[in-house]
């Protein structure tokens, strides 16, 4: 019962979170299905806003358009009743379940136990440094020693807010005075949990815009004083999007992918946009996996992406 229970209040955070995006395109089917008309230039100009409007991507909409009009011809698409199926099935095959959360460390027999490593990386006020918080929280829950590394020691008042954080979810933190250096945090970070035997280091990182070259390196040496402390690590790098930056949020990810070498994405803040489609677009346009979905303000509102409750909570009734 307990995992069913788990699963069910998975989908149920995912649909309210997306009520706003649901609420934009629902109400458009609507109008389209309920009409029975055919597929015509009109009905092909609506469905074209609407999917632009919550953000699924040029590239993406054009192909569904496409892809619409040659089954419409060909029969397989009869009127705007078929829709729905249609739509669900095309944005479900862009996109992939991660088969883990997490790109957990190797464990070698007869070797002391390694940390595995994540760095947290993006755009001032994305949602880093609660979201590193989150993460904490949801592998203490689960049972394992978590360290954190207060890394953004550049924001005002940044350490303090993760050291609550990190009280409040009972996880140890590693952490310096503001205007210290990131690197040597980090590097004290693995190194305490290696000797505690910790199973999880989560790294904040000082918000930095992905046009800004100079604080590109800065993360560059973050990673490469992780490294010399434990070789292959850090073991995923992890790159936070607030989802109501729409587009721009794929050419952040651009940058930061070639900077960086992001493995996975967090896709935060989508109860606060209509524009739901973006992590669509996104895993479109780059080929990185979403790993984390922010569907609201609680510790527990960071939710493993999981992409047919993602496409469910979309499209919900109509």
């Amino acid at each position: 019962m307990g995992f069913f229970k788990a699963i069910g209040s998975l989908f149920t955070k995912v649909k309210d979170g997306l009520a706003k995006t649901r609420k934009l395109i629902g109400s458009a089917l609507r109008s389209l299905i309920g009409a029975g008309r055919a597929i015509d230039q009109a009905f092909l100009q609506q469905l074209e806003d609407t999917l632009l409007a919550a953000d699924i991507g040029v590239a993406k909409t054009e192909a569904i358009l496409a892809e619409l009009k040659t089954k419409y011809k060909a029969g397989e698409v009869a009127k705007g009743e078929d829709l729905l199926a249609f739509l669900k099935k095309s944005l479900r095959d862009e996109l992939q379940a991660p088969a883990d959360e997490l790109n957990w460390a190797v464990q070698v027999a007869g070797q002391p136990k390694q940390p595995t490593v994540v760095l947290i990386v993006g755009v001032n006020g994305a949602g880093k440094t609660t979201t590193v918080a989150k993460l904490a929280n949801r592998y203490k829950s689960q049972g394992k020693q978590v360290v954190v590394a207060a890394g953004d020691t550049y924001r005002a008042a940044a350490i303090e807010q993760l050291s609550i954080w990190a009280d409040r979810a009972g996880v140890a933190i590693i952490k310096t005075k503001d205007g210290g250096d990131a690197a040597a945090v980090a590097f004290d970070a693995v190194a305490a949990a290696q000797a505690r035997g910790a199973d999880l280091v989560l790294v904040d990182t000082a918000g930095r815009l992905h046009n800004k070259e100079h604080l590109m390196r800065e993360l560059d040496k973050i990673r490469r004083v992780i490294q010399k402390r434990l070789p292959g690590a850090p073991h995923e790098t992890l790159l936070v999007l607030d989802a109501t930056a729409g587009q721009n949020a794929v050419q952040q990810a651009r940058v930061f992918k070639d900077a960086t070498g992001v493995t996975g994405l967090v896709v935060t803040k989508l109860d606060g946009t209509a524009k739901g489609g973006a992590a669509i677009s996104i895993r479109r346009e780059l080929g990185l996996p979403v790993k984390f979905i922010g569907v609201g303000e609680s510790m527990d509102d960071l939710q493993p992406f999981d992409p047919d409750a993602y496409i469910e909570a979309i499209f919900g009734e109509t």
